[in-house]
């Protein structure tokens, strides 16, 4: 069963990417969709066997690798939070796909583009699946080359050319520190099996590391590599900027990789390696730190944009924040029943977002919105259950998942948990702001999109033409995935809060996921004080109130706003000028010793001095040459004559002596 999760993906990949274009584009999108289905189907059957069932388990594949001390197994390891991520990643990557054939149907490279969703859902697999970490590396390599393929799918548009080189080039400083943490770990513990690093972990909690001219605390370095390498991957301040450009791809895309895949695999993996982390305390606090930088950041940055995929994508990199302080704080549990429910969410308000799209005939501005709710209601309720759920309205998903990291952030007492705690609450009242901003901005008030609506209108009806524009329902292929995904919205946080977090917590995990022996902070977060409580709720409300206030009553207030404050308007549409500062300090001088090298060591010293530039010396003589060789018997008779008289000179005045 196990392996047919894995590899169903595979052989859609395979099936649809060398033979799409000789069974067609239908066939393409049936098998790759088909296969995708019996995968989830099958991820939850697991999940219910490992979660509420058996132990830990492997499945053995074949040899991968020997090379001396390193010996690697192609191996699954199988426990309660591999199936966690087998049914997120599985379920949501089957709902996009179906969601695909109606979102795309005007596409003619459609095999292509569903051969490429299916090569992301497997390369997640193998990452989520790994009993090792050369395994995961290859995983998390995967889905960073299918990334690259699917934002730049639409490879005729500068613009997508130019985010999946972004996505490619900046998760490649991330990977260059997992590589690092990954090659320490096989130094400190002559393995990278997981059961050989998790039996020693205990043993190496004092070890140290000579590097850089430093003696470091083995298990903290190790860990602060590692999380360089989720940084990266899961978008994390100061790496994260690839993350909204990855909007130029298409939204399943988006959907794909804010929801279930990408940037869930750096949170995925600091869980999978609890027992480094746990020993690593000072390396939690930093994962503590940039994770609440994250999700305050996002969150203000979120606040004015105008992009309906963008405020979700900066959504999405917020609520990757409040796992990584979940992860920092030692609720391990908490931030994977986050990362849990987020997909559910996420993935509704993305493919929601979608279907504004395909409505609004591709526009994506906000502001050329406005009054949708009557012509697309289904989408429209789909949206605002999504809103809720990441908004934490009470006993919908996110409220049980994001509550529960507040909680353990204010009863944490590592270094910068206060931080975190403070950071989290104001991230949730922004996050319902800009929330309900995207939602009143879209679907109430008065249409901004156009003659045609206004047109039709007018016409009762009547204009044809203006019908043809008119906002419109996506068709059911694409209404289903909400559906399914708007009932896990809603139900998976009560569903399984008591599995995750709750009093069932330990039976369910059974030891897939390390907590030390003085690790109890699930218990202590249900001892909070009711202000703690209440304070994501009350964040929620007030939030709510404002958007209200600024886009239903008041619709000019924004405006007047802005105006008011225009240099902190500016710092956050433009996203605290990060991109700007990284162009400033890396691509300038990357492009000016690029060309330096380019004229003047290629052009200047190569091609001027070196090979190149002897050879066309060379040339350049013989050409000369050449020219003395002119044919005519009297010209070579005075050459021979100079040459004779040259020859007698210097024989009389040298050459006898």
């Amino acid at each position: 069963m196990y392996q047919a999760i894995v590899f169903l993906p595979l052989v859609g990949f395979l099936v649809a990417g060398l033979f799409g274009r000789l069974i067609g584009v239908r066939a393409s999108e049936l098998v790759t969709t088909s296969l995708l289905f019996v995968s989830a189907a099958l991820s939850w059957v697991a999940f219910v066997n490992v979660g509420f069932g058996t132990q830990t388990f492997h499945v053995h594949i074949a040899r991968w690798l020997s090379s001396g001390d390193l010996q690697i197994d192609w191996a699954f390891r199988i426990d309660t939070l591999t199936v966690v991520m087998l049914v997120v990643v599985n379920s949501v990557s089957a709902l996009v796909h179906l969601y695909s054939i109606g979102y795309m149907h005007e596409d003619p490279a459609r095999p292509r583009f569903f051969a490429y969703l299916s090569l992301f859902t497997f390369a997640m697999l193998m990452l989520v699946t790994s009993d090792n970490l050369v395994q995961m590396f290859f995983g998390w390599e995967g889905v960073g080359l299918a990334s690259y393929l699917l934002i730049g799918f639409w490879y005729d548009k500068p613009s997508a050319c130019a985010a999946a080189m972004k996505a490619f080039i900046v998760n490649r400083v991330g990977d260059f520190g997992f590589m690092l943490g990954l090659l320490l770990l096989f130094v400190l513990f002559g393995s990278l099996g997981f059961e050989t690093i998790f039996a020693k972990t205990a043993d190496l909690k004092d070890a140290t590391f000579h590097f850089l001219g430093y003696d470091w605390h083995a298990l903290t370095l190790a860990s602060l590599l590692l999380f360089v390498g989720a940084m990266g991957k899961s978008a994390q301040f100061l790496l994260h900027t690839w993350l909204p450009d990855a909007m130029e791809g298409p939204t399943p895309v988006s959907a794909l990789i804010h929801a279930a895949t990408m940037v869930t695999a750096g949170v995925f993996m600091v869980a999978r390696m609890s027992p480094v982390f746990e020993y690593a305390p000072a390396a939690s606090s930093v994962v503590i730190v940039i994770g609440a930088v994250t999700a305050f950041f996002a969150a203000t940055v979120g606040l004015v944009q105008n992009d309906i995929k963008r405020v979700i994508a900066y959504s999405t990199c917020s609520q990757l924040g409040y796992m990584f302080v979940a992860l920092g704080v030692g609720a391990y549990s908490a931030g994977v029943f986050h990362l849990f429910t987020h997909a559910f969410f996420k993935a509704l308000l993305f493919l929601g977002a979608g279907s504004v799209i395909h409505a609004m005939h591709h526009e994506q501005d906000m502001r050329r919105m406005g009054g949708l709710r009557k012509y697309i209601p289904f989408t429209a309720l789909a949206m605002t259950i999504g809103t809720l759920a990441l908004t934490g309205f009470p006993y919908t998903a996110g409220y049980f998942s994001k509550d529960a990291i507040i909680e353990s952030a204010y009863v944490s007492h590592a270094p910068g948990a206060n931080f975190a705690f403070l950071s989290t609450v104001v991230a949730a009242l922004m996050t319902s702001f800009y929330s309900w901003r995207l939602y009143f901005m879209t679907f109430e008030g008065k249409p901004r999109w156009g003659h045609d609506a206004h047109a039709h209108d007018d016409h009762h009806g009547h204009d044809d033409q203006a019908h043809d524009h008119m906002p419109h329902e996506s068709p059911w292929v694409m209404r289903l995935p909400l559906l399914v995904l708007s009932i896990g919205a809603l139900g998976a946080g009560a569903l399984f809060a008591n599995a995750f977090i709750g009093s069932g917590y330990e039976a369910f995990w059974k030891g897939a996921i390390f907590t030390s022996a003085d690790n109890h902070i699930l218990h202590e977060i249900h001892e909070v004080p009711s202000w703690v409580k209440f304070s994501p709720f009350v964040m929620m409300v007030i939030g709510f109130l404002v958007a209200l206030w600024f886009y239903v009553l008041d619709p000019k207030k924004p405006h007047q706003l802005a105006s008011a404050n225009p240099l902190l308007y500016r710092f956050l549409l433009n996203k605290w000028y990060i991109d700007e500062l990284y162009d400033f300090l890396f691509v300038r001088p990357a492009k000016w010793l690029g060309n330096f090298f380019w004229k003047q060591g290629d052009g200047w010293l190569i091609d001027g001095h070196g090979p190149d530039g002897i050879s066309a010396r060379v040339l350049d003589v013989t050409g000369r040459v050449v020219k003395l060789q002119t044919g005519y018997v009297y010209h070579y008779a005075f050459a021979m004559l100079v040459g004779v008289v040259a020859f007698v000179t210097w024989y009389i005045f040298g050459g006898a002596i």
